[in-house]
This record gives C-alpha cells, structure tokens and sequence, in this order.
C-alpha cells in the first residue's frame, strides 16, 4: 500500500465530486427557471378597479356538499386594489380583504345583450 498515492487518489475522488455537486447546483437551477417560466406563462393576470362588482369563490364550501351548489358568492363591490393583487371588498355592510386570484368579475344581466329570437312562422302567411 502506497499511501502517498492513495491520498492523492482521493483528493481526485473529492475533487470529482465538488465537480459533480456543482454540475447537480446549476442543473437544478436550470430547471426551476424553466418551471417558474412555464407556471408563469399560465397564470391568468386579473386587473380589478374600484367600483367594480366580482364574485368570490368559496373554497370551505365543504359544509353543504352538493353538485349543484354554486361555490361563487356574491357579488361584491371594490373599495381599494393593493399591489401584488391583494383587493379590498365591500358586502353588505362590512368590508375585508381578499386575495385577487380568488375573484371574477360579475356580469351583470344589463350587461349582457339581449338575445335575439327567431320565430319558426313562415313571414308570408302572417
């Protein structure tokens, strides 16, 4: 056993390995870029203004369980929109804040255009 060549040998075994760990470092680096650009990609950017009316989603809805129950409340009147899309509701008589991604806007009935009717009668025997 040689033992001024077995340390050498390791100190190449350790240096392999620093090698290997920083190789592992800017691959997992490397991935979570891409990840963080694709969960980015598919984010839905809601831009909210005062005065707006939205729905909330429930998500605790696991009291009354039930199919057709709708998990949207409201709607809910914007007093104030916080960076980083923290809003600001008002209920019926009192106001609380929400995260943003939890909201949609309301579409009221008036906004909605009436829909058009066709008669199936032929407009020459009328």
């Amino acid at each position: 056993m040689d033992l001024k060549a077995a340390g050498a040998n390791r100190l190449l075994q350790l240096s392999e390995l620093e090698e290997f760990r920083l190789k592992a470092y800017e691959n997992s680096k490397i991935y979570k870029e891409k990840t963080k650009l694709w969960h980015d990609k598919h984010i839905n950017h809601k831009e909210f203004e005062v005065g707006q009316q939205v729905l909330l989603f429930n998500s605790r809805l696991k009291l009354f369980p039930g199919k057709l129950r709708s998990r949207w409340s409201g709607p809910f009147t914007i007093v104030k929109v916080y960076p980083y899309g923290s809003v600001e509701l008002q209920g019926n008589s009192d106001t609380f804040k929400v995260n943003g991604a939890r909201l949609k806007p309301y579409l009221a009935s008036e906004m909605v255009p009436n829909a058009v009717t066709y008669s199936l009668e032929d407009p020459s025997e009328a």
